[in-house]
């Protein structure tokens, strides 16, 4: 499914002022603990870089796979599960990590950590993954 122009407009601004910024941003995300996630996509092989939020365990990040409440996951995560091996950029920090779907308790224990998760969950009968990110 293709991202809407004016999201993917957003999203390379946003891309282009972190990567110029060391990963400040300005305005209404100035406070905003954002990561840029590079993955590799499942069906064309090509390079996609995603902005999201995150919070650290740990030497971990852990994103969570809203796709703003929709009824199916958002394009990043499929690409992940086909090429777990992505880039993370946080501040001006870039390093090889390999992503991985939580499950059980390790998952319970991370949602209680992310404040937008319950917000994000409601809206969707799926259940929205969590992700791990750890430095390779």
């Amino acid at each position: 499914m293709q991202m809407p122009d004016d999201m993917r407009a957003f999203n390379e601004a946003l891309v282009a002022e972190f990567r110029a910024n060391s990963g400040k941003l300005s305005g209404r995300l100035a406070n905003s603990s954002l990561l840029l996630l590079t993955t590799i996509g499942a069906r064309t092989g090509q390079p996609h870089v995603t902005p999201m939020g995150y919070v650290r365990d740990g030497e971990r990040y852990a994103v969570i796979a809203a796709n703003a409440g929709a009824d199916r996951h958002p394009d990043w995560y499929h690409n992940l599960l086909a090429h777990p091996g992505v880039v993370v950029e946080v501040g001006s920090e870039r390093f090889e990590a390999t992503a991985r779907t939580t499950a059980g308790d390790e998952r319970e224990r991370l949602v209680a950590m992310i404040p937008y998760f319950a917000a994000q969950q409601v809206k969707t009968e799926r259940v929205i993954p969590v992700v791990v990110l750890e430095r390779v």
